[in-house]
C-alpha cells in the first residue's frame, strides 16, 4: 500500500483539469481497497479524509483541489462465469477500460454492447451511470455486480432490480452515493446477435460503409465512425462527453413548444412524456461553438463542453450554469448535468 501526497489529477480526468489530491493511492485487489479504507479511518479522527473513488475519470468535473484521499480503481480481469442456451455471462473488473471490453466481446462473438463502442471511461462507471447510446443502455445487458461497502468492508451483491436503473441513473448515484465501490460487473451477453441499427444514423453509416452482411464488427465500426465525427477525442480536447441529460417533459408542454419551435426535436416515451434533445435546445440558444478563454461548447456537438487547454473546473462549471439558465429562460426547460461535479 503506497499513499502519495499532493498529487496532480490532470492525467486522471478526461477534461484535463489541473487539480490536486491531498492524498492519492491505487488499488488492484479488494484487500488493498480495504487496507486503504482502514488506513484512512485509523488516522486521527480529526484528520480522517473524505474519499473520492476514481475510475477512468470520464464523467467528472473537478471544480477545485480535492482535500481528501483519491482512490484509483485498478481492478482488472475479464472472466466467462457461466452460459446457457442463449447467453454467456461475463464478469469484468471495474477498472477495465470500457471500450477495450467492448472490443473483446466483439472478438469473442458476444453480442449486446456493440452499440456502446468508444464510450470513454471504465467498466465500473457503466452501471453507476447506466451508460447508453444508440438505443442501448447497460440495463439491457446487465446481470449483476459486486460493490464493496466502504463502512462495513465487505462485498455486497446487487441484482438488476437492486440497482434501480433509470435514465443515466442508478442507486449508486443518489441513494447510495459514496457508500460503495463497484468492484466487478457481470453482463449477460447474447450468443446470437439481435442487431439494433434503427437508432440515430447507424443505418445510414452502414450504407456508407457498403455493408451488406451485418456483423458485430460492422455495427461497432459504424458507431465508432459516427462518434468520431461528432465528438471530440478527450486525448486531443479535454471533455467528458455529454455534459447534460436529455430532459423529459409532459406531452402538453411539448405540443406548446412545437407550435413555437416547429423544428424542436423530441422522442415519445412509454409513459406518455417526451424526451427532448438537450443538444438542440443548447444549440438554439446560440451556444454551439462558443468559447471564452479555454472553456467552450464544442463546434460540432452543443451537448459537449470542452477544455481547450488551460480552463479551470470553475470556468467549465460557470459556463454550464450560463447554458442551463439560458435554456430555462428560452424554453422553460430545466437541464440537468450528467457529469458529476466534484
Amino acid at each position: 500500500m503506497k499513499v502519495q501526497h499532493d498529487i496532480s489529477l490532470k492525467q486522471y480526468n478526461t477534461f484535463g483539469i489541473e487539480a490536486k489530491a491531498k492524498s492519492f493511492a491505487g488499488f488492484e485487489t479488494t484487500d488493498e481497497l480495504a487496507e486503504l479504507l482502514e488506513y484512512n479511518e485509523n488516522q486521527n479522527s480529526s484528520h480522517q479524509q473524505k474519499i473520492l473513488i476514481l475510475g477512468g475519470g470520464s464523467n467528472i468535473l473537478l471544480k477545485k483541489d480535492f482535500n481528501g484521499l483519491v482512490l484509483k480503481n485498478n481492478l482488472l480481469g475479464i472472466h466467462e462465469v457461466k452460459e446457457d442456451g442463449q447467453h454467456v455471462y461475463v464478469q469484468v473488473g471495474a477498472g477495465e477500460v470500457w471500450h477495450r471490453f467492448v472490443l473483446h466481446c466483439i472478438d469473442k462473438g458476444w453480442a449486446g454492447v456493440e452499440n456502446l463502442s468508444l464510450i470513454p471511461g471504465n467498466v465500473g462507471a457503466s452501471p453507476m451511470q447506466n451508460i447508453g447510446a444508440y438505443g442501448v443502455e447497460i440495463k439491457d445487458v446487465f446481470y449483476s455486480l459486486e460493490a464493496f461497502h466502504v463502512k462495513d468492508k465487505k462485498n455486497i451483491h446487487f441484482s438488476l432490480n437492486d440497482c434501480e436503473f433509470g435514465y443515466r441513473e442508478s442507486v449508486f448515484k443518489r441513494k447510495y452515493k459514496d457508500e460503495f465501490v463497484i468492484t466487478n460487473v457481470t453482463y449477460r451477453l447474447n450468443k446470437v446477435p439481435d442487431f439494433n441499427i434503427s437508432y440515430g444514423a447507424i443505418k445510414q453509416e452502414l450504407e456508407k460503409m457498403a455493408v451488406t452482411d451485418l456483423s458485430l464488427q460492422a455495427v461497432s465500426q459504424a458507431v465508432i465512425n459516427i462518434r468520431s465525427s461528432k465528438l471530440p477525442n478527450p486525448d486531443v480536447i479535454g471533455n467528458a462527453g455529454s455534459f447534460f441529460k436529455n430532459p423529459e417533459i409532459e406531452n402538453l408542454k411539448f405540443k406548446s413548444l412545437k407550435e413555437q419551435y416547429p423544428a424542436i426535436v423530441g422522442y415519445d416515451l412509454p409513459n406518455g412524456n417526451v424526451k427532448l434533445a438537450a443538444g438542440w435546445l443548447i444549440e438554439h440558444c446560440g451556444w454551439k461553438g462558443y468559447r471564452k478563454a479555454d472553456a467552450g461548447c464544442h463546434e460540432k456537438q452543443a451537448l459537449v463542453l470542452v477544455n481547450y487547454g488551460n480552463a479551470t473546473g470553475e470556468e467549465i462549471y460557470n459556463l454550464s450554469e450560463e447554458i442551463l439558465q439560458s435554456v430555462k429562460r428560452k424554453f422553460d426547460v430545466l437541464l440537468e448535468r450528467e457529469v458529476n461535479i466534484v
